[in-house]
């Protein structure tokens, strides 16, 4: 079992960043790929972004190209994600999300273990 922990999300205007982590518990997180989701009020979770379990391999959603990056520190069994230059149609509950393959798919299904979310809101 694998428990997830995000945090950092908040209130940012437009164009301002934040970082979020997540934090693993129960099992060292360099055995899984892990992804970050979101989900705003009235839609389905989508897919924002992933990493592979050894940090070789990436795989950004096209909404959040060039802004997001997603890093990984094994060691300290935590997960980022740094957000820069936030639009308003990023707010959203971001979840982190563990499975066991070696690279990150866009099917929610496909992952094992989610954090409880934390929200980011970006103000225009």
């Amino acid at each position: 079992q694998v428990q997830l922990v995000e945090s950092g999300g908040g209130l940012v205007q437009a164009g301002g960043s934040l970082r979020l982590s997540c934090a693993a518990s129960g099992r060292t997180l360099s055995s899984y790929t892990m992804g970050w989701f979101r989900q705003a009020p009235g839609k389905e979770r989508e897919f924002v972004v992933g990493i592979s379990w050894r940090g070789g391999s990436t795989d950004y959603a096209d909404s959040v190209k060039g802004r997001f990056t997603i890093s990984r520190d094994n060691a300290k069994n935590t997960v980022y994600l740094q957000m820069n230059s936030l639009k308003p149609e990023d707010t959203a509950v971001y979840y982190c999300a563990a499975r066991g393959g070696y690279y990150a798919v866009i099917n929610p299904n496909e992952y094992a273990y989610w954090g409880q979310g934390t929200q980011v809101t970006v103000s225009s």
